[in-house]
């Protein structure tokens, strides 16, 4: 629910425009040596001597990306944040900073606006980001989030999608298909919901799988560790469309084939089981069902002793040359064409 009726609101209207940005921005402090100014003029200054500057941004509109029947707005101020810093580790990079606009109707209050930048805040502190500007305007459907992401790399650190090469492990961190899985969970409570307000959703069972979908992690860990271990990966994406559709980026911008092994796709125990539950194949899950934020790469065959045992990672494939194509190995050794059948966003 977007508000209680019995809580106390204040409109949008009463503060207006500029009222409103200071209102939710006031709190927000300044942590990177590179922000040498934040919000409060016409831009935001920012120095970064001889690092590299990388920038990402993405949109989140409602009734597309968020449900907000059972998505909290804390949770989507965090998961806003989270998508774009994601895009950043993607490039090897430190995330530095943030802007942040929305399109919001009149059907928020303030403390709705409040609770999403209370979700905004607490990624930007657990991520040491700084908030440094944005925008706020009206909408006259619902509520719209644009986040842009700035961040930082040393020079020849930065890893672009286009470097994977022939006999290169392909490599992926965490595990796949809870996102999609905790979004079919909630999806089917909110329809037991409609025809019975009165049942109350037990969601004890898929706590791992809701998390991933309501409030997902950035893999700053995994960057950091691929430092520690004096790894750089050839070729690098974040898993926000599906294994199926990264994979193929990579491939078509580094010219290359490659084979995935189905066998070797990490899944998490609770997603094998709410798979069965609901008859849907988990490979097809991991493949295509998208929002998992984990990092694909490659590396060199060589660098494979780095990387052996280490729980972080799965090696679920190898990189082959461009006229081998792209294959998903089946459990049964059966070869079948990788396509991306991920997120689309102007299907029909």
């Amino acid at each position: 629910m977007i508000e209680d009726k019995n809580q106390q609101t204040t409109q949008l209207s009463d503060l207006g425009e500029f009222g409103l940005i200071e209102h939710l921005t006031k709190h927000f402090k300044i942590k990177q040596k590179s922000t040498i100014k934040g919000i409060g003029d016409d831009a935001a200054v920012l120095e970064f001597k001889n690092k590299k500057i990388v920038v990402t941004t993405d949109l989140l509109v409602e009734g597309v990306h968020f449900d907000l029947s059972y998505m909290p707005l804390k949770h989507l101020g965090y998961k806003a944040v989270i998508v774009n810093l994601s895009d950043v580790f993607a490039m090897n990079a430190t995330a530095t900073q943030i802007t942040v606009s929305i399109a919001v109707s009149n059907r928020f209050p303030l403390e709705a606006l409040e609770d999403l930048y209370a979700g905004i805040g607490t990624a930007a502190n657990i991520y040491n980001v700084d908030v440094v500007g944005g925008d706020t305007t009206s909408s006259t459907k619902g509520l719209l989030i644009s986040v842009t992401a700035i961040g930082e790399v040393e020079n020849n650190d930065e890893v672009y999608r286009n470097g994977a090469k022939p006999n290169d492990l392909l490599v992926v961190s965490g595990d796949l298909g809870a996102a999609y899985m905790g979004l079919q969970v909630l999806e089917r409570e909110k329809e037991v919901y409609k025809v019975n307000p009165n049942n109350q959703p037990d969601l004890e069972p898929y706590t791992y799988i809701v998390e991933r979908q309501l409030k997902p992690e950035a893999r700053k860990d995994i960057i950091k560790l691929l430092s520690d271990l004096k790894l750089k990966p050839t070729a690098m994406i974040d898993v926000s469309d599906g294994l199926s559709s990264e994979i193929i980026h990579i491939c078509k911008q580094s010219k290359v084939g490659c084979d995935l092994y189905e066998e070797k796709i990490p899944l998490d125990p609770q997603v094998i089981s709410t798979c069965e539950e609901f008859n849907i194949d988990s490979t097809t899950v991991a493949l295509n069902g998208g929002e998992d934020y984990e990092l694909l790469f490659t590396i060199s065959q060589k660098d494979y002793p780095k990387i052996k045992a280490n729980p972080n990672f799965s090696i679920i494939g190898h990189i082959k040359e461009e006229r081998a194509g792209t294959h998903l190995i089946t459990r049964a050794e059966t070869k079948i064409p990788i396509k991306a059948q991920g997120w689309k966003n102007f299907s029909a």
